[in-house]
């Protein structure tokens, strides 16, 4: 069979059943070819079953890249966090839904609430600090519930400084201890990428795409 001949059939197959657009780049992204390599094929008189096998092998990949990439979406990557208070007092939120920039905001927040997933916390120099994954909860509760949790990962050295009204004192005048102590990730934490996950079993062997410090990864 002629290349050219192959292909045309081929072509009108896939867009006939809504596979793909009506392109060259459109077929040759499903063929996992080039352009310039599916203009290669069609010049081909005779296509050997040496080819075919070989094409055939391309689409498998292609197919397995296209699944992937459908897997983990991103919702939102490295968003800066500004911590605020709940509307109770009760616990913090990586932001607020007030005031100016509102609009987008409350966008994220809801897509936040309408999927699964998988989502990062980083520190101020953009490494990574923690990884979690919801299955049950949404991504917008997970989040806020890991925002807001003890982890001796997040462990930092500390001094307790006076909160009540007294005269500040040097610190040769009066030394204060040097301890460690666990740290609420909204203490550390300071930009946030989210991905929605469709296949949400297999979100433990997806989780390092990142290549993240498995530590980290709960």
């Amino acid at each position: 069979m002629r290349g050219d001949d192959f292909l045309k059939t081929l072509k009108a197959k896939l867009v006939e059943g809504d596979e793909i657009a009506n392109t060259d780049r459109a077929l040759a992204e499903h063929l996992g070819l080039t352009v310039a390599g599916l203009a290669n094929w069609r010049s081909k008189e005779n296509i050997t079953v040496r080819q075919m096998v070989g094409l055939i092998e391309r689409v498998e990949k292609s197919a397995v890249r296209r699944a992937e990439a459908s897997a983990i979406r991103p919702i939102v990557e490295y968003c800066r966090l500004d911590r605020c208070a709940s509307k109770r007092d009760a616990r913090y939120e990586i932001f607020s839904t007030a005031g100016e920039g509102s609009l987008y905001l409350q966008g994220l927040k809801d897509e936040l609430n309408a999927h699964h997933g998988v989502y990062i916390f980083y520190d101020s120099r953009g490494r990574a600090l923690y990884v979690g994954k919801t299955v049950k909860l949404t991504l917008w509760q997970e989040i806020t519930n890991a925002y807001n949790r003890d982890r001796s990962v997040q462990n930092i050295r500390r001094v307790e400084h006076p909160q009540r009204r007294q005269t500040f004192r040097k610190a040769d005048e009066q030394r204060r201890q040097i301890k460690p102590a666990n740290v609420q990730l909204h203490d550390m934490a300071a930009y946030l990428s989210a991905y929605r996950v469709a296949d949400v079993g297999r979100i433990r062997s997806k989780v390092t795409l990142p290549r993240l410090n498995p530590s980290i990864i709960e």
